[in-house]
């Protein structure tokens, strides 16, 4: 007789161990390990940082090793290699025989310039140097009138001397045969030797005066000659009043009005040249002690390389800049247009094998003293020694070594920090 269930029922127990707990305590160790594990190197980078910028807000460079060309970039105007202006060779009045962008051959008239001044200058002096020319024709007959007269007196005293020497020779023979007294005999002497006297004389006479007639001719000569040389100065200076194109091109801007009487050595037109073009370029200061003749420049014309050379270079600073003038080496561009704008790049230095970064606005943060070197997502504080700068890359000297990268953005958001965290 079954009187309950007592005897089917199984006691059970209440399992009071703390074995549960253990586990429980296992796991929440091991998570915190794990969690320890993951973000320590956070947490130290953390500590370690003095500031923490945004990975995305700078500008991360490789540093790289190869050819480095200095160059600078300036902005050049294409002018004519040869656009000579006409200045006014005296003061007239001013006649245009041309309009602005005609073509003119070399030496064709452009215009004529009406001096009334400077031509009745040169009508006077062709007066004084035909005066000349006729004063030295008089002096001409002068001494041969003179020498005929010295001819004359020379001859007439050779005349006197042969009859006193014929006189002295009969006095001779008288007064040997005792004819003639001692005074007619010394008479006779007295008169050889007057005539011989006169003789000599004459001669003198006749050669001094030839003398003082060819200086007198020569000095009319001379007279002439500087006179025939002023003539032809203001020759030239009358012919010169007719304006004439000293190269074949394009007659540019016309500095006066036709009509317009001019003073000398004012302004009249420029002709230009447009077979040969340069380009004038305007170099900062700062580059001025870095530039010299002979330079290797590259000209851009329409998405094209050209080659040139920097031929001259202003020796004063105007604006603060250097102007000079950069010719093509080879076949210049076509089509080039006077005053036309385009691009230039002056080689300064090319270098082969050299270390070197991406220039960036970080020369400016640092100065140029230091760069952040990327380390395990931390910016490193990093001392250099930069060398030469181009356009686009700089020399590393000292403090960097190739594959290493730097930051070279604007780094003054850092705040000059030793380390920089750099968070994604």
């Amino acid at each position: 007789m079954i009187k309950d269930t007592s005897e089917q029922d199984v006691r059970v127990t209440t399992n009071t161990s703390k074995k549960p707990k253990l586990y429980i305590a296992l796991a929440s160790i091991v998570f915190v390990a794990i969690a320890v594990w993951q973000i320590g190197p956070a947490v130290a980078k953390w500590g370690k940082a003095n500031n923490v910028v945004a990975k995305d807000r700078v500008r991360i460079a490789s540093v790289t090793r190869g050819d480095f060309t200095r160059d600078i970039s300036a902005l050049g105007r294409v002018v004519a290699a040869v656009s000579p202006t006409v200045y006014a060779p005296a003061d007239g009045t001013i006649t245009l025989l041309i309009e602005a962008g005609h073509e003119v051959e070399v030496d064709q008239a452009l215009a004529k310039l009406d001096s009334p001044e400077l031509t009745n200058r040169l009508f006077q002096e062709q007066a004084n140097l035909a005066n000349l020319q006729s004063q030295l024709k008089r002096q001409k007959i002068q001494a041969k009138k003179q020498q005929l007269i010295d001819q004359k007196a020379v001859d007439l005293a050779q005349v006197r001397l042969t009859s006193a020497k014929r006189e002295k020779r009969r006095a001779d023979q008288g007064f040997e045969k005792s004819a003639i007294s001692q005074i007619d005999y010394e008479k006779a002497q007295d008169e050889l030797e007057n005539a011989k006297l006169q003789f000599q004389h004459a001669k003198q006479d006749s050669s001094l005066n030839r003398e003082s007639l060819d200086f007198d001719g020569e000095s009319l000569s001379l007279d002439i000659k500087r006179q025939q040389l002023l003539v032809a100065e203001l020759q030239r200076q009358v012919d010169g009043l007719t304006i004439r194109s000293p190269v074949k091109g394009i007659v540019g801007n016309l500095a006066t009005n036709n009509k317009t009487f001019l003073s000398k050595n004012q302004e009249i037109l420029t002709v230009v040249d447009l077979s040969n073009f340069e380009v004038e370029i305007d170099i900062p200061e700062s580059y001025a002690d870095d530039l010299a003749i002979g330079m290797d420049v590259n000209v851009q014309y329409e998405q094209a390389d050209f080659s040139a050379r920097l031929v001259t270079i202003s020796p004063e600073i105007l604006n603060n800049q250097v102007t000079g003038r950069v010719r093509f080496t080879n076949q210049p561009p076509r089509n080039l247009r006077q005053n036309q704008r385009i691009n230039t790049q002056i080689i300064l230095e090319h270098k082969a094998d050299v270390l070197q970064v991406k220039r960036g606005q970080f020369l400016d943060s640092s100065g140029g003293r230091y760069v952040y070197l990327i380390n395990d997502d931390m910016a490193i504080k990093t001392p250099v020694r930069l060398g030469a700068r181009s356009l686009s890359h700089i020399e590393i000297l000292e403090g960097l070594n190739e594959g290493q990268q730097v930051i070279v953005s604007n780094t003054d958001l850092f705040n000059s920090a030793e380390q920089v965290l750099l968070t994604q």
